[in-house]
């Protein structure tokens, strides 16, 4: 939503109603201006919904006759969870083999970025960034492993706070070739860290 988007004020007359179902007075000087905030923070988060497979990938794919394993690991991801709408956070580890033709570096992070900036479930999340490599270099296997805290399980609910779940999505040699999967998922395990 740019800032003279209709949408940007309804979606704060929204906020505004749901200050005052909570009791809230959203006239009063802590709160006169979050709907407004709200509405555009809520436009950022998920900006991904803007967003296509081919302006994440560009320019970004080479000939190559490389043919061993990529990956870009720990890369940042925030989403929202569609069924609370709080967020879960945490990194994925994306890799894949290539058969012909490479990836630039930087558009992994920029295909996280995209699928994470909706309302989503880490499941799907995870299978859609596979789809997307896939779809955008067809190489010989990808691996995606997503781990990832989630607010909706720390702050209510059954408040575990410190449950990871991770998920993971192969395909090709990943899901064919038990040497190819073992590789991948000692590497993206490798120096776990936490949060």
């Amino acid at each position: 939503m740019d800032v003279d988007d209709p949408r940007q004020d309804e979606y704060a007359s929204l906020v505004r109603r749901q200050l005052e179902l909570l009791g809230e007075d959203p006239s009063r000087a802590g709160l006169a201006r979050t709907p407004m905030r709200v509405a555009q923070t809520m436009d950022w988060l998920t900006r991904g919904y803007e967003t296509d497979l081919s302006e994440a990938v560009g320019e970004g794919v080479f000939a190559d006759d490389h043919d061993h394993m990529i990956m870009v690991r720990d890369i940042e991801l925030y989403s929202l969870c569609e069924h609370h709408m709080l967020p879960f956070f945490g990194k994925a580890h994306i890799a894949y083999i290539p058969n012909g033709r490479i990836l630039g570096l930087s558009k992994l992070p920029r295909i996280v970025e995209m699928y994470a900036r909706r309302l989503q479930v880490q499941e799907r999340l995870t299978s859609e960034i596979a789809d997307a490599v896939e779809e955008a270099v067809r190489p010989r296997g990808v691996g995606v492993v997503i781990e990832a805290w989630h607010l909706c399980m720390m702050m209510r609910g059954v408040e575990k706070q410190n449950s990871m779940t991770i998920t993971s999505a192969l395909l090709g040699s990943f899901r064919d070739d038990a040497k190819t999967r073992d590789e991948f998922l000692r590497l993206a395990h490798a120096g776990q860290t936490g949060r």
